[in-house]
């Protein structure tokens, strides 16, 4: 639906509360009695929109995840290359969608904060279950905590996220992201 894509885009550069319904219906072209014949509140569009980045990122990770020509930490680096080069296409005003949400609303709306910490838990599944086929290529120790490591990546790469877009650089996505691969997933 055109009002969720608007939306996801709208939403991921400016927040949920700087972000007016009728910025969203002039884009695409849509009366606003259409937008709630959809939604019922901003609320439900904005867990909408949730989904639907949920959903675009979910195919991204799965894609790079599941690409089996390259070893498993190879596929992690090449999401983290990827996502690197998007910082700057988008000149660092985009960022995570889920990353900026939570900051914004996460100490303000249970419902909000819920489904946030529900994609999140789902990318960190994806990241350990990389991380899984690592260890059983050998790539990471047998008995190092997958699931550990996931959760970590995650708070460090949204953390970068953060600062990238703070000082318009993708050094703090570098540095995360070296240090990482160095020190906690040594090869």
């Amino acid at each position: 639906m055109a009002l969720v894509r608007c939306g996801t885009e709208i939403l991921t550069e400016q927040g949920f509360h700087a972000t007016g319904i009728e910025e969203v219906l002039k884009r695409v072209g849509v009366p606003k009695g259409s937008f709630y014949h959809y939604f019922e509140s901003k609320q439900a569009f904005g867990q909408a929109v949730i989904d639907n980045y949920a959903e675009y990122f979910a195919k991204k990770l799965d894609r790079l995840f599941g690409d089996t020509s390259r070893p498993p930490i190879e596929r992690l680096k090449a999401f983290v290359e990827e996502a690197t080069r998007a910082m700057e296409r988008y000149q660092f005003q985009r960022g995570c969608l889920i990353g900026n949400m939570g900051q914004e609303l996460a100490g303000l709306n249970d419902d909000f904060r819920a489904r946030l910490e529900s994609v999140l838990q789902s990318w960190q599944a994806r990241v350990a279950g990389v991380l899984a086929q690592a260890q059983d290529r050998g790539q990471l120790s047998a008995d190092a905590d997958v699931n550990a490591i996931a959760e970590f990546f995650w708070i460090g790469w949204e953390g970068a996220i953060l600062r990238a877009k703070l000082t318009r650089s993708v050094a703090p996505l570098d540095r995360f992201a070296n240090l990482f691969f160095d020190r906690i997933l040594p090869s």
